[in-house]
């Protein structure tokens, strides 16, 4: 048996021990970190909050979004996307703003026939504008089991990672005129949702509803290295294990992770709107510089 950090006869710091344990038990609860906010009993809360999982039928998809609002932070959820025949689904995970300037960090999971890939569809917005669209094919089944979907954002860029590999970064361009979202607070939503009018192969493949109803599960939220925004204030102002003086909040792609990053980009990369020449044809945004 292991041996506790504690001497047997501090009862005292068995006691604490105990209560930190249970307190790292118990973080990322999906009771304490988000909330219902459509679909009724299509989204359910298991495992004492440690799994939830969305549905969609026929009638409805359904949806969460959490309790805080975030300005920067390192921020994983682990997914397990719907399987078999997904064709017509669409699977959101998302970090937003409000308001006609709202600030955005897009993965949407489309759904596809039984055996084709998934397509990770990606794009950020800044002060309302979007169309930065990169699409991807995954390496591995992501309906098999559960993996990490994580944003990376702080004042330097915003970088897209999957189960710890980079497969997206914007930076920071706002020397070049180009906006990046750093001012407004987001809170985290998730949606499973019909779109068979574009989700596959352009509307070509439309959903089976004898497979309904579709089922996406979450686990392993972790936000504890996030600043939360709370009356008119980011938790990172002040001395937190968030604070401005964590690594994370200066992080950038170091050559180990860039050369991982052309790695994805060049094996699994299927849409990047930089080099739609059909959209820009007269040059491409001036972020693909």
């Amino acid at each position: 048996m292991a041996s506790s950090p504690f001497s047997s006869s501090s009862l005292l710091g068995l006691v604490v021990y105990m209560f930190c344990s249970l307190m790292a038990a118990s973080a990322g609860n999906f009771y304490q970190e988000f909330d219902i906010t459509w679909g009724n009993d299509r989204a359910k809360l298991l495992d004492k909050g440690q799994l939830l999982t969305l549905s969609l039928d026929r009638a409805s998809g359904s949806g969460f979004k959490s309790k805080n609002e975030y300005l920067f932070g390192k921020i994983d959820m682990q997914l397990k996307l719907v399987p078999g025949n997904s064709a017509g689904t669409v699977t959101a995970y998302y970090f937003s703003s409000l308001g006609s300037t709202h600030d955005e960090i897009d993965f949407e999971f489309l759904g596809n026939l039984s055996g084709d890939p998934y397509i990770l569809h990606t794009n950020v917005f800044s002060q309302g504008k979007g169309n930065r669209e990169q699409q991807f094919y995954l390496w591995f089944d992501p309906t098999a089991n559960f993996h990490t979907y994580s944003v990376l954002w702080n004042p330097h860029n915003i970088l897209f990672s999957v189960d710890g590999t980079p497969i997206r970064v914007f930076k920071n361009l706002e020397a070049m005129g180009i906006p990046f979202p750093k001012k407004q607070p987001m809170r985290i939503y998730s949606s499973l949702w019909n779109a068979d009018d574009w989700a596959t192969r352009g509307g070509l493949v439309k959903t089976d509803w004898s497979q309904a109803p579709f089922t996406a599960s979450y686990r392993n939220f972790d936000a504890s290295n996030a600043c939360v925004w709370s009356s008119g204030a980011s938790s990172c102002s002040s001395k937190s294990p968030s604070s401005s003086n964590s690594p994370w909040m200066k992080h950038e792609l170091d050559s180990t992770s860039q050369a991982r990053l052309r790695w994805v980009q060049k094996n699994y990369m299927i849409y990047n709107y930089c080099t739609d020449t059909k959209r820009f044809p007269q040059s491409p945004p001036p972020e693909c510089a």
